[in-house]
């Protein structure tokens, strides 16, 4: 039943998806007692709770715009985004070296990957929704025409690797949960998240290029503005030093968006099997957080 309705919905034009989707997160904000209280939690934590209201918008925003982004005619969805800073894209592909696109929970991370694939090859990592039902809607909708996907399991990292060293570009969320034995504790918005490491050992294969990138999504459902942006901080060291250099920058980008970020995400949770977080020094509590 998902399949048809998502494709109904794709009809309606982005205002009105937005706007029903602002009121549904509200509809959901104010019933579900766990959403509200992790989604408040997360932004007090970061220190944007002055984003609250816009947040909740926001969330809901970004359910009702997945008809569109997923089902609605590809030309139909490129005209509502426009590109910043493709020309940094452009100088890494005429190096020939693979890029390693970043691209958090913030705002309409769903179209990144359509617009890179409208311009050049992509691939991206895919983790199998829980539910199987939401399995051929999200592959039929995210599998279009130059950008193919790789599964989150080890024969994905190896499709990432040959992509890198052919010198094509890969794309990944580098603020998802990993499961146990695939990240480290690192701190992210002043708190121990468990976070990948993948994204820095594929930044090392064959010195490809980091960019990071996110879609803001404009006020009024005029659309979206996608943003590409140096990642310029050095991937040396220890495992948890690189993901916590990684977090740094993620926690950067979201400053510039606060309320597009997925808050009600469990980004702190301890994923099973994984050892429990070490505790932070109490005078360290605050650092790296946005003032």
């Amino acid at each position: 039943m998902l399949v048809p309705i998502f494709r109904f919905l794709s009809l309606f034009p982005l205002p009105f998806l937005h706007a029903l989707g602002a009121a549904m997160g509200w509809v959901i904000y104010a019933i579900s007692p766990s959403y509200r209280r992790r989604m408040r939690e997360n932004m007090q934590g970061a220190g944007f709770s002055q984003h609250l209201h816009a947040a909740v918008a926001e969330a809901g925003k970004s359910v009702l715009e997945l008809p569109f982004i997923w089902c609605a005619p590809a030309e139909r969805v490129a005209r509502h985004a426009t590109v910043e800073n493709w020309e940094l894209v452009e100088r890494a592909l005429a190096h020939g070296r693979g890029i390693v696109f970043l691209t958090p929970h913030l705002g309409c991370f769903e179209i990144v990957a359509q617009q890179i694939a409208l311009r050049t090859a992509l691939t991206v990592m895919y983790r199998p929704p829980k539910r199987a039902a939401l399995k051929p809607l999200i592959e039929g909708a995210r599998a279009r025409e130059n950008l193919m996907l790789a599964p989150a399991n080890m024969s994905g990292v190896r499709i990432f690797a040959k992509c890198l060293k052919k010198g094509q570009p890969i794309g990944l969320l580098p603020d998802q949960v990993p499961q146990e034995g695939e990240g480290v504790w690192a701190e992210f918005f002043g708190r121990q998240a468990y976070t990948m490491t993948l994204p820095a050992k594929l930044a090392q294969m064959g010195g490809a290029e980091v960019i990071i990138t996110y879609a803001e999504r404009l006020p009024g459902g005029r659309g979206y503005r996608v943003h590409f942006v140096p990642f310029t901080e050095s991937l040396d060291g220890s495992s948890a030093e690189q993901a916590r250099t990684i977090n740094a920058a993620m926690e950067q980008l979201i400053a510039r968006s606060p309320a597009q970020y997925l808050w009600s995400y469990n980004r702190f949770k301890v994923p099973r099997g994984a050892p429990p977080p070490t505790a932070r020094p109490p005078a360290a509590a605050t650092d790296g957080a946005p003032s």
